[in-house]
């Protein structure tokens, strides 16, 4: 997972013409209170019916109990990634031998390590990433959760826009896991260059990448880096873990959701700073803030700069396909945002489904609107745009009605 280190401040005049300053990455101060408040997102809800029992998990064997919690929280197993580079909390059980499991859906990833702990990172609509952490139970021993702060040393940092956020690192691991060399530091999302990617992860399904960096180890030669093939189940059983897959489509939709959580979040924490700082009547300078902030988050939305899918594209597992549809939104004529092209591109209709979710639902008004009228705008089929000449007006025409018939909160006229 990942952070980034740049120190972007707000200005504010005072009533004496002076600029007060206050950072947007204060995430412990007003108006964030990150650690003060009871966060509202999925899994801090379903806490307490954990610890109690309430929700009945099946301790018969490790994979048993991670296949029940993952049913708990509507995680498909089919999600499943491998990680084998020692980039995690548990690194000291993490390697070629043993990889982590990560699984995820729009608001909740999980992450096991076969021997180790649960760790849960669910997305709260304001505060962003909420860490947890909990050892399996042996028997009838009772659950503990407890709150990750370890965790934010990275989740909160450079490649995060130093708000609560996803990490996705590429490293070339050594033989034992630990990284050699690393590639797209502080950058996530769908922008990131194939010869970048999935290095320290197991890579599985038919795809056409030749490039990435995936199911490799290395060492270094007289300074030079030489590879070395770590295919997948060649070192671990996959009987340990609860699928035998590490598929290229969860790798590559896992990269666009964390681009686009980091993007919101830090979108959401400036303009509440901002607010803040101003009691809610915006500067000049804030307001072109905010309006530049609107317009990353529309570009990332409609997928102004995915890379594209190389000749031949990727085929997805059968089954995580029927899991990831599963709450699809559709229109009349049964258009939907998450309708997979996978030939060039990773979706028909160039608009993100995390629109609906909770991090996008719980953007603050100021900057939801701000996003809604700039989508309006680059959505018009019959408003010349540059920056959005990669649409073609039949597609911007179906985002508008599809946008139109799946969100209840578009503003009037829209």
């Amino acid at each position: 997972m990942n952070f980034w280190l740049w120190a972007i401040l707000f200005g504010v005049a005072s009533a004496t013409g002076m600029l007060a300053q206050s950072s947007y990455q204060d995430i412990d101060q007003l108006p964030h209170r990150y650690r003060q408040r009871v966060p509202q997102d999925r899994f801090t809800r379903m806490k307490d019916a954990f610890e109690s029992g309430r929700i009945v998990l099946d301790r018969s064997s490790e994979k048993a109990f991670v296949l029940s919690v993952l049913k708990a929280l509507e995680i498909s197993p089919h999600s499943q990634m491998l990680v084998f580079s020692t980039t995690s909390l548990q690194l000291s059980l993490i390697s070629p031998s043993n990889p982590r499991a990560l699984y995820f859906n729009e608001d909740v990833y999980l992450g096991y390590v076969p021997g180790g702990r649960i760790e849960i990172v669910s997305l709260d609509p304001e505060l962003g990433a909420i860490f947890y952490i909990f050892d399996i139970p042996k028997e009838t021993q009772p659950i503990r959760v407890e709150r990750s702060e370890r965790c934010m040393n990275c989740h909160a940092g450079e490649d995060t826009g130093h708000v609560p956020g996803l990490v996705i690192k590429s490293v070339v691991p050594g033989p034992a896991g630990g990284s050699l060399t690393a590639y797209r530091l502080g950058q996530s999302g769908h922008a990131i260059p194939f010869d970048q990617r999935f290095g320290g992860w197991h890579v599985t399904g038919r795809h056409s990448f030749t490039n990435h960096w995936g199911n490799l180890t290395g060492r270094f030669e007289a300074g030079n880096l030489i590879t070395i093939p770590n295919p997948p189940g060649g070192r671990f059983r996959d009987a340990n873990y609860p699928v035998p897959t590490s598929d290229v489509l969860p790798l590559l939709l896992h990269e666009h959701q964390a681009g686009f959580v980091n993007r919101v979040v830090e979108a959401s924490y400036r303009t509440r700073t901002a607010l803040h700082l101003s009691d809610g009547k915006l500067t000049p300078a804030q307001t072109t803030e905010l309006d530049q902030q609107a317009g990353i988050v529309t570009r990332y939305l409609l997928f102004a700069d995915e890379a594209p899918l190389p000749l031949g594209g990727v085929e997805g597992d059968a089954d995580y396909k029927t899991a990831f549809l599963k709450n699809r939104r559709s229109n009349a004529e049964g258009v939907s945002l998450k309708d997979f092209d996978l030939r060039t591109r990773l979706f028909k209709h160039r608009c993100s489904y995390m629109i609906y979710s909770p991090v996008f639902t719980g953007l603050p008004l100021a900057m939801k609107q701000r996003v809604y009228q700039s989508l309006s705008d680059a959505l018009n089929p019959g408003r010349p745009d540059t920056e959005y000449a990669y649409l073609p007006a039949a597609e911007k025409q179906t985002l508008r009605t599809l946008l139109k018939a799946t969100l209840s909160d578009l503003p009037t006229g829209w």
